[in-house]
């Protein structure tokens, strides 16, 4: 059966911004989706997500998985520790590095499997945005999609969601068109 996860970043919950549209256009089209509230959001660790959902999760070849913000490098995380190749990874607002002014070194790794991520999954989409008030913007995106091989889509919309820059951001078409 298709599936899609679905994860958040620091301090949002599955209600934030684009994830209940997403969640619902989803289901429509026939998915299970699982989106989840990850465990300590405003201080996320990778040493806490990771087993959280490589425990509770799908994986398979029918498997998408969709990151915001700091959901993106969880995903890579995931994506090294899998032992089944899943089908497309959309990652929004990726970034892997740390940013400038933010402590998130909880959610990153020090070296990444390039080969391995790769290797686990058929597709990878990143999504950034040139004005990413975060630093999460298409110079993050660029390096992430060079190591990956992966499409780099660059936009002008900010974070893709913030509460911070009043940015709602609660639909997401161009997302649901790249789901395989």
């Amino acid at each position: 059966m298709k599936n899609a996860s679905i994860f958040h970043g620091t301090g949002e919950t599955p209600n934030h911004f684009w994830f209940p549209w997403t969640k619902a256009q989803l289901i429509k089209k026939g998915y299970k989706v699982w989106l989840p509230q990850l465990p300590g959001t405003d201080h996320p660790d990778i040493k806490i997500w990771l087993p959280f959902v490589l425990k509770n999760g799908t994986f398979d070849s029918d498997t998408i998985l969709i990151g915001h913000s700091v959901g993106a490098p969880l995903i890579l995380s995931i994506l090294e520790n899998i032992k089944t190749p899943i089908k497309q990874a959309i990652l929004v607002a990726a970034f892997f590095e740390a940013l400038k002014g933010f402590k998130l070194d909880a959610m990153l790794q020090k070296t990444y499997d390039w080969e391995k991520i790769k290797k686990n999954c058929q597709d990878i989409t990143i999504i950034n945005s040139d004005n990413d008030p975060w630093g999460c913007n298409d110079k993050a995106g660029k390096k992430l999609a060079n190591n990956l091989g992966a499409q780099l889509i660059v936009k002008h919309d900010g974070h893709f969601g913030s509460e911070t820059y009043n940015q709602p951001y609660k639909q997401f078409p161009l997302l649901l068109e790249l789901v395989g």
